[in-house]
């Protein structure tokens, strides 16, 4: 349920911001208050922030909704690696990304990120280097992605994603059932003010963006869907399904108009990417890369499976290529 406050004019001028309105005149701990609005369930007079240092003035309306902290993690021991490496060389990793960890650093900081890992670990092999970033994956987001060792290789690498050659291939889980079984998104991507992406449609407002959809699985009011990218635009897989009034489970920001799906119980997006096809930067070798689903998605698939389509040993979609669910999930 909602939760709100209204700024008052006691609140010192120097605590008359987002995240010291939250501290001062809702008791919230600063973690607490930084995690919600960067979740981006935060509201100042009926507009999402999601910066801490946005200023208020006496008479906001402060709004947002509770969302609970996910469990505490156990820091992973030394003797295990944090993030599944499916492939290193000289010039690349591949790498499995944990919902839970950040791509790179946003402007808050953070240390714990998948670029951060891959740098210390590419020190110690290489004093002073630096992991650069080819691809993104957004937090709450898993899957594939690669990252290179240097910028030359990122470049040549960013080259291929930029001429739309990778393929990139996810699952989506989604609220409801879409109605055609197949189809493409096409807008262009803008960004307001609160860094929110949306759709347009003039050509000059905004970058092309192109999403691929397929259904796999109808569930109860939700589905899984095959989703393959054209181009590679921030949240464009988020925006896109929410256009077609079928927003991805766990979205905070883009879902945030819809009702939440009762048995979606996990505080991550209902996104996984899956599959990844690029050409080795040095050799011109085909790398293709294949992972399970995570545990939440098998787990959900089971639950929220009909019963009649259960009976039946399911229904899935005609598909040219069904993601990776025979044998490694629930069957």
């Amino acid at each position: 349920m909602p939760q709100s406050i209204v700024v008052t004019d006691r609140l010192p001028a120097p605590a008359q911001t987002l995240l010291g309105a939250l501290q001062s005149l809702a008791g919230m701990k600063r973690s607490e208050a930084e995690r919600l609005i960067r979740l981006g369930v935060v509201e100042v007079s009926g507009i999402v922030r999601t910066q801490g240092h946005w200023r208020v003035a006496p008479g906001d309306r402060i709004q947002w909704e509770p969302v609970p902290a996910p469990p505490p993690v156990a820091a992973p021991s030394s003797t295990r690696e944090p993030v599944e490496i499916l492939f290193e060389d000289d010039a690349i990793w591949v790498l499995a990304k944990p919902a839970a960890m950040l791509t790179v650093p946003t402007t808050w900081g953070e240390s714990n990120t998948l670029q951060g890992w891959a740098t210390k670990r590419l020190q110690r092999q290489v004093p002073g280097g630096k992991a650069c970033c080819v691809q993104r994956l957004d937090r709450g987001v898993s899957g594939v992605l690669v990252m290179a060792k240097s910028l030359a290789v990122a470049q040549q690498l960013r080259t291929q994603f930029a001429a739309r050659k990778p393929k990139r291939r996810y699952i989506a889980i989604v609220l409801g059932n879409p109605q055609q079984q197949r189809g493409t998104v096409q807008s262009y991507m803008a960004t307001d003010a609160q860094l929110n992406r949306y759709s347009v449609q003039d050509p000059s407002q905004g970058e092309l963006a192109i999403t691929h959809y397929q259904v796999q699985f109808q569930l109860q009011d939700a589905a899984m869907i095959q989703v393959e990218l054209e181009t590679g635009r921030r949240n464009q897989i988020r925006v896109h399904m929410a256009d077609l009034g079928h927003p991805v489970l766990g979205d905070p920001r883009y879902g945030r108009n819809f009702p939440p799906h009762p048995q979606w119980v996990w505080d991550r997006l209902g996104l996984h990417a899956y599959a990844l096809r690029f050409n080795h930067p040095v050799t011109g070798e085909e790398m293709d890369f294949d992972l399970p689903w995570p545990e939440p998605f098998r787990v959900f698939k089971r639950k929220a499976t009909p019963a009649s389509e259960t009976a039946r040993g399911g229904r899935r979609s005609p598909a040219s290529r069904k993601p990776q669910d025979s044998g490694r999930d629930d069957g």
